[in-house]
């Protein structure tokens, strides 16, 4: 075997999957695009969700102790992430260096009683093994967090429960009443919430005369405010095959708080009860009320509708990464105070000035759901502004085929996907995820720009 060989590999460029020379990106930027688009171990367009995991694992220990806290929580507070800041913390605790924050860290990350057990399970996931105490610290100042109602409706059968993280963390009750709650938990004695899943789990006339319908089911549900906006959402269809009353599903509607809803949800549920359409729009409308962060000037939109972005967000999911970034086209086109948008794949297509549900509807329509060609769709854009622009904001995984230019001004690449290596650095502001918060931060950074100036 010879030793004296020249390595030349620190000199191969990155490309994308679609060929393009891609950025050569730090560790911290590398997790942070692997990590806040991550539905965790689901599979993506272009990579194995085996593989993106990995990738995570490799890089937490690159990546400073309090960067690597800090993006965990960002994943959970402002992206609404479940599993995949739940793993970060995991990983964390396999290192020395990162160790000291695991606690701290995974009792703000964990906001939903499950994540007490699924954060368990994720730590079994290569074989049962003692928990460290800083994992244990963190679970036991989390465990205080829940009531009755909340540990009753997420104590689901599975590898580990509820009761088995109560007795593995050693956590101590914070009154006698918490103390009397805990025992009924270890003893399987909670009361039983009154879940719409619980609810339907009843139904069925054929099992039992005395158990009521679907149909009644969702009505009381729905009378009494029992569903919420996410559930009333998803269950759309649920409601359209048991008959309920579309008066019943209209009021709800009307009537459901929409201030944590994003756009990409309503255009998901509109997809598939296009019946409720109008009222869904309506809805939608109400959720992007009284938004703070205007953005002046003239704001140019481009948006990815190439075949990847066709891709569920999970395997479980009725969303496509393609809603995603229709939504955040939505909501830039209601808060820029100037809007163009035009979509991209085999060529740059510019889309009529509209609104809500017309708005998706011509990004869809717009062309062929094909190939990614960004580098010509942001010449194309630049040829057609030539008199300027205040903003250029890409939605994309950044995939491309094509070498793709700097803007000529402020640019901005909102990435909606966890692919290793993209386009949007260097001279673009790169962002990754597709929850409100990426707008938001374009506005933020604008503003501190402009104080700094």
């Amino acid at each position: 075997m010879r030793l004296n060989v020249l390595k030349l590999s620190h000199l191969v460029t990155p490309r994308t999957h679609e060929g393009a020379p891609a950025a050569v990106i730090s560790a911290e930027q590398a997790l942070r695009r692997s990590v806040l688009s991550c539905m965790l171990w689901e599979r993506e367009f272009y990579e194995d969700g085996v593989e993106i995991a990995n990738r995570i694992r490799e890089l937490v220990p690159r990546v400073e102790p309090e960067k690597v806290a800090a993006l965990a929580v960002e994943a959970r507070e402002q992206m609404k992430l479940r599993h995949a800041p739940l793993f970060l913390v995991r990983e964390m605790a396999r290192h020395a260096t990162h160790r000291g924050l695991v606690a701290e860290t995974l009792q703000r990350v964990i906001q939903r009683a499950d994540e007490l057990a699924e954060f368990v399970a994720i730590y079994w996931a290569g074989g049962k093994q003692p928990l460290s105490a800083q994992a244990k610290k963190g679970l036991a100042s989390a465990f205080v967090k829940f009531d009755e109602y909340a540990l009753a409706k997420y104590d689901r059968a599975g590898v580990v429960r509820l009761r088995d993280v109560l007795f593995l963390s050693h956590a101590k009750p914070l009154i006698a009443a918490q103390a009397e709650l805990w025992k009924r938990l270890a003893q399987n004695e909670l009361a039983t919430p009154d879940t719409w899943e619980v609810a339907l789990s009843a139904t069925g006339r054929e099992a039992n005369e005395q158990a009521p319908s679907k149909r009644e089911t969702w009505e009381r549900l729905l009378v009494e405010c029992k569903l919420g906006a996410l559930a009333l959402l998803r269950n759309l269809r649920n409601f359209q095959g048991a008959g309920v009353s579309e008066t019943l599903v209209l009021t709800a509607l009307a009537a459901m708080k929409t201030d944590r809803v994003l756009p990409f949800r309503f255009l998901a549920a509109a997809r598939h009860a296009p019946q409720w359409e109008d009222s869904l729009e309506q809805a939608m409308f109400r959720s992007l009320e009284g938004r703070a962060s205007r953005l002046a000037g003239h704001t140019v939109v481009l948006v990815d509708v190439s075949g990847s972005m066709e891709s569920p967000l999970s395997h479980k999911s009725e969303m496509r990464r393609a809603d995603a970034a229709y939504g955040l086209a939505i909501l830039l086109r209601e808060i820029a105070e100037k809007v163009t948008v035009y979509t991209f794949s085999e060529h740059a297509r510019l889309v009529p000035s509209r609104r809500g549900m017309a708005l998706r509807d011509a990004l869809e329509k717009s062309q062929a759901h094909a190939g990614t060609y960004l580098g010509a769709a942001v010449r194309h854009v630049e040829e057609n502004h030539r008199d300027g622009y205040d903003r250029l904001v890409v939605i994309t995984d950044e995939q491309s085929h094509d070498h793709v230019q700097a803007p000529s001004g402020k640019g901005y690449v909102i990435n909606v996907a966890s692919n290793r290596n993209g386009v949007g650095y260097g001279e673009w502001t790169h962002i990754d995820g597709w929850s409100e918060a990426v707008v938001d931060y374009i506005a933020e950074f604008e503003s501190l720009g402009d104080a700094l100036a």
